[in-house]
């Protein structure tokens, strides 16, 4: 007798994928909207019991202020409080200035406004915020006190007290109540980051790597410096430990990119011998190079835990001399030794970066921190042309409305600018102002009608604050819910604004239908003219303009890093090369010439950049170099900046034919390595330069 096997249940989460991944993202959003209502409700009741005029507006800040993560809570609430201090403080030296000018208060307003609208612009993340918050402000503070300039003091301490404590509320229920720390998420990027390069590393030792692979490697590279970056100036703000480690993560992403850099550099040098007919050359390099995926292999459960692979790379470094010596020897020619040479020295100065870099990832991991490390920072390549076009369009947006307003008398302008002014400053960090605001108008408008429903149908007659949750919670929640999904950007914001904004808690409460009607109008006003502004004067972010000047900002870093000075160079430039690219890959259509064009560019300034910034710490180091080496050197530094600023075959003539003198005064000296390997790159066939590459040029440098 035979028996069959019970067949055991396939769960729901096996049979439909889709299921397990959709409950899990409808489980955290329902957590993030009950987290939401908690905190506005919260702060509604206290702003009512501490007798504050306008408990919206604290449950404004926290509807602005709620994010899933709750370092991202309180990096917004640090900004939006150091912003709400310095608008009001200039909301009220502007009252005292001009309290009986309304065409000089209106003119400077606008003018601040747009400046801040321009300071949103120029900078990112939450520092960006900020300034929306100062422009936003000074005007919550001074328009509704325009006619009663003495009330301007109260009107300051009260909308300051409302928006901190909506910041207090949001930061204390956002990291009480079911907090999803970012800094796991920090943690868990830098770990996926370090495993991911020293992964690739261990991959690629066999030498010969494509240039489209090296190429899309160079943007992961870049995103990833970014993208922790961006991780580690919020987590800062959720986490005390984080915070008195940050200035060893901002090293670590710095020695991340210096070891990037420094591994694209040998395989494009590697790549080009092999290209060049110099396959001996290259069979030593990778002879040398090659055991370095062993270093990297300690064993599967070992693979990527720092601390035993810095010391495995710590042998591999102080075994590489007398490799170096071992393979050189039996190079045939002066040639062929000069090129061997540069790759060994390459070759040296990663494997010691990535060393260095498993180190400080090995101590990031330890229990307390131990001694300190070099100051870093991460430098952004901010737009200024780009902030000074939405300082104008801000300010001739409030100028006009501010024009309308005091030629028709409208009694509702004050609320027209207000929201004018609030979305100036939202809209112009976004990279398609237009959609987000014709997004955000229509969730306004739902907010508007669901709160005329609560306010006029549901809220009469209830006398305590459960009936006011009772009565809008159940319209409350959409807009917190709606700020979840992804495929509505701006909608859930809008309707939570124009649902508390037309709900208008006050002490006490006012019912006025008539009131109602006339500020949801100038409202909407508001809005649809900041969103029309920018059809009239187009957002600059992502256009051909901006790429084309960011493009060329990422050229003139190889110019800077020839001329600028030599103190925080190294970190500056890799920085800097990384943001820049970063944001003009960003718009560029994956696959497209523009892209490719981009990538091969990047891929150039980092190479000659980083070579001869190593050559300017060499000559500043003093050492035995002759003067004239060292003059053909500055010579072929500067030529090579020209070329980078204005790249054309002229140039590329000049700065070949430069570097090749430089290397011949330079024979018998270390800084000919370098020399040596900024002219493999200017004629590189794979680079930008291959375009200016006569066919029958010389290919070697005889060494002296």
């Amino acid at each position: 007798m035979s028996t069959v096997p019970a067949t055991e249940p396939v769960p729901a989460s096996s049979r439909w994928p889709w299921l397990g991944d959709f409950v899990a993202g409808e489980w955290r959003a329902w957590i993030f909207v009950g987290k939401s209502l908690l905190a506005i409700y919260l702060a509604a009741w206290l702003a009512m019991w501490l007798q504050l005029e306008q408990p919206s507006t604290t449950m404004i800040t926290v509807s602005i202020v709620m994010h899933p993560h709750s370092g991202m809570v309180l990096a917004k609430s640090f900004y939006r409080a150091i912003g709400t201090l310095a608008g009001s403080l200039f909301g009220l030296a502007l009252m005292s200035l001009f309290p009986q000018q309304r065409e000089l208060f209106l003119l400077s307003l606008s003018v601040w406004v747009a400046l801040c609208a321009g300071g949103a612009t120029l900078y990112r993340n939450f520092m960006s915020y900020g300034f929306v918050l100062a422009g936003y402000t000074a005007a919550i503070v001074t328009l509704p006190a325009i006619n009663n300039p003495l009330g301007v003091f109260d009107s300051a301490v009260m909308r300051v007290s409302e928006v901190l404590l909506g910041i207090l509320v949001a930061a204390v229920v956002s990291d009480l109540v079911w907090p999803e720390r970012l800094r796991l998420l920090l943690r868990q990027s830098a770990q996926a980051q370090f495993n991911l390069f020293i992964d690739f590393v261990r991959d690629s030792t066999a030498g010969n790597m494509p240039r489209e692979r090296m190429e899309h490697a160079n943007l992961a590279l870049a995103r990833a410096a970014v993208r922790l970056e961006d991780m580690r100036a919020s987590v800062i703000f959720e986490d005390p430990e984080v915070h008195a480690r940050s200035t060893r993560m901002r090293l670590l992403n710095q020695r991340y990119m210096a070891a990037a850099t420094s591994f694209q550099s040998l395989h494009h040098l590697i790549n080009r011998l092999q290209r060049s007919g110099s396959p001996t050359v290259a069979d030593a390099l990778i002879s040398l190079y090659r055991p370095l995926a062993a270093a990297l292999s300690p064993g599967l459960a070992q693979q990527h835990q720092s601390a035993v692979l810095a010391a495995r790379l710590g042998e591999y470094v102080a075994r590489l001399p007398a490799q170096v010596v071992a393979l050189r020897a039996p190079l045939p020619a002066p040639l062929a030794q000069l090129e061997f040479d540069t790759g060994a020295t390459l070759l040296q100065r990663f494997a010691a970066e990535l060393r260095d870099f498993a180190t400080l990832e090995g101590s990031l991991r330890e229990a307390q921190v131990r001694g300190s490390v070099e100051k870093v920072h991460f430098l952004r390549g901010n737009d200024i042309p780009g902030a000074l076009v939405g300082v104008l369009r801000t300010f001739l947006t409030m100028v006009a409305l501010s024009a309308f307003w005091l030629a028709s008398g409208w009694p509702f302008g004050a609320s027209a600018m207000l929201l004018a002014t609030i979305f100036s400053g939202l809209l112009a960090a976004s990279p398609n102002p237009v959609s987000a605001a014709t997004h955000t108008f229509y969730g306004y408008a739902s907010g508007m009608l669901a709160a005329f429903v609560v306010v006029y149908g549901l809220l009469p007659g209830s006398n305590d604050f459960a009936s006011l949750m009772g009565a809008s919670a159940g319209f409350m929640l959409i807009g917190p819910y709606l700020s979840t999904r992804d495929t509505l950007p701006g909608v859930g914001a809008g309707y939570t604004l124009g649902f508390v904004y037309i709900l208008a808690l006050k002490n006490p409460m006012v019912y006025d239908p008539t009131h109602f009607l006339n500020d949801g109008i100038a409202q909407v006003a508001g809005l649809a003219l900041a969103g029309a502004a920018f059809i009239l004067l187009p957002s600059v972010i992502g256009s051909g303009w901006q790429r084309t000047r960011q493009f060329r900002r990422l050229r003139e870093q190889a110019v800077l890093a020839a001329t600028a000075p030599l103190e925080g160079l190294a970190w500056r430039f890799e920085s800097l090369v990384r943001d820049l690219f970063q944001q003009v890959v960003t718009y560029t259509r994956p696959g497209s010439d523009e892209s490719r064009s981009l990538l091969a560019w990047a891929l150039a300034v980092q190479e000659s950049g980083r070579t001869m910034i190593e050559l300017r710490q060499q000559l500043a180091s003093g050492g035995d170099i002759a003067p004239a080496a060292r003059r053909a050197a500055t010579t072929a530094m500067h030529a090579i900046a020209r070329l980078y600023r204005e790249p054309d075959a002229a140039r590329w003539r000049e700065a070949d034919a430069a570097v090749h003198a430089a290397i011949i005064a330079a024979a018998g000296q270390p800084v000919r390595l370098h020399l040596y390997q900024l002219r493999s790159a200017l004629r590189d066939d794979e680079s930008p330069f291959a375009r200016y590459i006569p066919s029958s040029s010389p290919e070697s440098v005889h060494a002296a």
